[in-house]
C-alpha cells in the first residue's frame, strides 16, 4: 500500500438503500473531487457541507449528491478527506466511484482508511482492531468491549505496564552503566515486589482473553442426551423455528446442526448432537463421536434428561462424563409424569421443550452460568485477540526470568535484556513495535471503505 496515493471506496453497505457513501482521502482527495463536482471545493473550508452534481466525462449529470470535506489533519486517517452522498442504489453508486477513479484515485484495499489513520498516529494499533469489532459486535457485551477498546482503556492499561517496567529497567540500566558509584535507587527485595505485582495484573489482563473470544465469536452451546430426549424440539424452541427435525423415532439427528442465536445479552452457536446410545450403524456412530467430542470442547452444554422415566445406563454415563462448572442439567418433559424428582446439580432447570414450559428461566440459568463464572466486572478491560495474549504470556515469562536473575544475583547485564524483551512484547500490542506482517494480517480482515 503506498500512502501517496489517494483512495476511494464505498463505506456503505451492499444492497440498496435511500443514501450510499462514497469515502475519498489522500493529498489529491480536493483535487480530484474537483474535478467532478460542480462547486468550488478548493475553497470549501474544512468541515462544511456542501450541494452539488457528480458530472461525468462529457459533462453530464451522473448523480445529485452531498459532499463533506474534512481537511487534514482534522479527518479519521488525518489526511483531506471527502465524503459523497449519493443516491443509495448499488448502479449509481458505482459508476460515481468509477468516476472518482477516472479522476485520478485508485481503489481502496481492505482496512486501509484505518491503516493510514494508525500509520498517522490519529488511533493506535488496538484502537484499529476495536473499530472492526465494533462493526461485528453481534450482542450488546460485545459492543461495550469494543468501545472500551476504541476508547483506548486496552492502551492506557498496556502503557502503564511499559511506565512501571521502564522505571524498573532504568534502575537496572543505571547499575550496568555505573556499577562503580554504588548506586542505591531501591533493594533487590523491593525490585521483586514491583515486578510481581505488574506480572500479577498482566496475569489477569491475559486471563480474560477466553471471555473476550467468547463475546465476540459467539459462546458455544451444545446439546446433548440420549435419544429422544428432546434436544432437537429444545434447539427449535430456543430458536424460535424448526430447525431440526423431530419425531418418535430414535436416532433422528445424526450429524452436529449448528445455528446463531442471541439469548438475551449474550451471542451463542446452538449445537444440536446426535442422541448418544449403543448403536452398529456407522453413520450414527460417527454422529456420536462427534457428539461426545462437542461436549468436551463446547463452552455451555445443556444436558437434557427426560424426567417422565427413570434414569438409563447412557443417562448416568453423560451424567458421570459431564464437566459441572459448564453443564447445565435440563430435565425435560415436566408436562408429564414425573419420574425423576431432582438431582443434585450446580445449575439445573426444569422444562418442557415441546409446550416452551420453562424456556424463559432455562435462558436466565444460561446467562447465570457464562456471567457469573469468572465473568470480569463491566467496567473491565477484557482481550479479545489471540496477540494480545501471546504478547502478554511472553511478556509475563520475561518479567519472570527478572524476577528469578535478581533473586539469585545474576549479572545485571543478563537481567536488562529480558527486561527490553519484555517492553518490545508490550509495545506490539498498541503498535509502537510491530512488522509489517502483523500490519497486514490485522487491517486484511477489514471491510472495503473502512
Amino acid at each position: 500500500m503506498h500512502q501517496t496515493d489517494t483512495i476511494a471506496a464505498i463505506a456503505t453497505a451492499a444492497g440498496e438503500g435511500a443514501i450510499s457513501i462514497i469515502r475519498i482521502s489522500g493529498k489529491d482527495a480536493i483535487s480530484i473531487t474537483q474535478r467532478i463536482f460542480t462547486g468550488p471545493v478548493q475553497k470549501y473550508t474544512s468541515h462544511t457541507v456542501h450541494y452539488g452534481k457528480i458530472l461525468d466525462k462529457e459533462g453530464n449529470t451522473l448523480d445529485s449528491v452531498v459532499l463533506m470535506i474534512m481537511r487534514a489533519p482534522k479527518s479519521y486517517t488525518g489526511e483531506d478527506s471527502i465524503e459523497l452522498f449519493c443516491h443509495g442504489g448499488s448502479l449509481i453508486t458505482r459508476r460515481v466511484l468509477e468516476r472518482v477513479f477516472e479522476a485520478g484515485a485508485r481503489a481502496a484495499k481492505p482496512g486501509e482508511f484505518s491503516l493510514r489513520a494508525y500509520l498517522n498516529g490519529k488511533i493506535d494499533l488496538t484502537q484499529a482492531e476495536a473499530v472492526q469489532q465494533l462493526i461485528a459486535s453481534k450482542n450488546e457485551l460485545a459492543l461495550k468491549s469494543a468501545e472500551k477498546q476504541l476508547e483506548g482503556r486496552l492502551s492506557q492499561k498496556i502503557l502503564d505496564f511499559q511506565k512501571r517496567l521502564t522505571s524498573l529497567a532504568a534502575i537496572l540500566e543505571a547499575w550496568v552503566d555505573f556499577p562503580e558509584e554504588g548506586l542505591e535507587f531501591t533493594t533487590i527485595e523491593e525490585l521483586c515486589f514491583d515486578l510481581e505485582a505488574i506480572c500479577k495484573e498482566m496475569e489477569h489482563l491475559k486471563n480474560t482473553y477466553h471471555y473476550g473470544q467468547m463475546l465476540h465469536t459467539g459462546i458455544s452451546l451444545c446439546l446433548v442426551g440420549s435419544p429422544n430426549v428432546g434436544k432437537s424440539s429444545l434447539m427449535n424452541a430456543l430458536l424460535g423455528f424448526d430447525r431440526a427435525i423431530v419425531t418418535e423415532i430414535a436416532g433422528t439427528t445424526r450429524d452436529v446442526l449448528e445455528e446463531d442465536l442471541l439469548l438475551g445479552s449474550l451471542h451463542f452457536r446452538l449445537i444440536d448432537t446426535a442422541g448418544i446410545r449403543d448403536t452398529e450403524e456407522i453413520v450414527e456412530q460417527e454422529g456420536i463421536r462427534r457428539s461426545k467430542k462437542m461436549m468436551k470442547e463446547a463452552d455451555v452444554v445443556l444436558l437434557l434428561l427426560d424426567s417422565s422415566r427413570p434414569l438409563s445406563i447412557k443417562d448416568e454415563e453423560l451424567l458421570t462424563f459431564a464437566n459441572p462448572n459448564k453443564t447445565i442439567l435440563v430435565l425435560n418433559k415436566k408436562d408429564l409424569k414425573q419420574e425423576i424428582a431432582s438431582l443434585f446439580w450446580p445449575f439445573s432447570v426444569s422444562i418442557s421443550a415441546k409446550e416452551k414450559i420453562g424456556i424463559d428461566e432455562l435462558i436466565k440459568t444460561i446467562e447465570a452460568l457464562v456471567l457469573d463464572k469468572g465473568a470480569p466486572s463491566k467496567e473491565e478491560v477484557t482481550i479479545t485477540h489471540l496477540r494480545h495474549k501471546q504478547a502478554l504470556d511472553n511478556t509475563i515469562s520475561h518479567c519472570q526470568n527478572v524476577i528469578h536473575a535478581l533473586k539469585t544475583e545474576t549479572s545485571a547485564e543478563f537481567v536488562t535484556s529480558d527486561l527490553r524483551a519484555a517492553l518490545n512484547e508490550l509495545s506490539s500490542i498498541i503498535g509502537t513495535n510491530v512488522t509489517e506482517d502483523i500490519l497486514s494480517s490485522i487491517f486484511s480482515k477489514f471491510c472495503l471503505g473502512k
